[in-house]
């Protein structure tokens, strides 16, 4: 079945270029225009209020790690205060990358547009 895909895939994408269809030099806009697409605003708000739920669990997940890793080594007990200590730097990273996924996706979308050797 993938075999007979491909094969149609291939057949396709050579009748296209035979036709005059897109050719490799054609150009691409520069800047991805989201607030074109239906639903983008929608989209926005969803991912807008995901990421502040996940900074909400952040937020409990180093209270709590911070409360385990407290209880753990007042009372002598090397493991939970070790699973504690994990949890609040696990949070506090999560936290970190929440945070600065917009920043990361922004550079990176400029690094792809100018090439990394600019």
């Amino acid at each position: 079945m993938f075999w007979l895909a491909s094969k149609g895939l291939a057949l396709s994408s050579v009748a296209l270029w035979r036709a005059g269809g897109p050719s490799p030099t054609s150009t691409l806009p520069d800047q991805p225009a989201a607030g074109d697409l239906p639903g983008s605003t929608v989209l926005n708000s969803l991912t807008n209020g995901l990421e502040g739920w996940a900074l909400i669990a952040a937020v409990a997940g180093i209270v709590i790690g911070a409360v385990i890793w407290a209880f753990g080594n007042y009372s002598q007990n090397y493991q939970q205060a070790y699973n504690g200590r994990k949890g609040v730097l696990v949070s506090g990273l999560a936290a970190l990358l929440v945070g600065g996924a917009p920043h990361l996706v922004t550079f990176f979308l400029g690094k792809g547009q100018t090439g990394f050797g600019a």
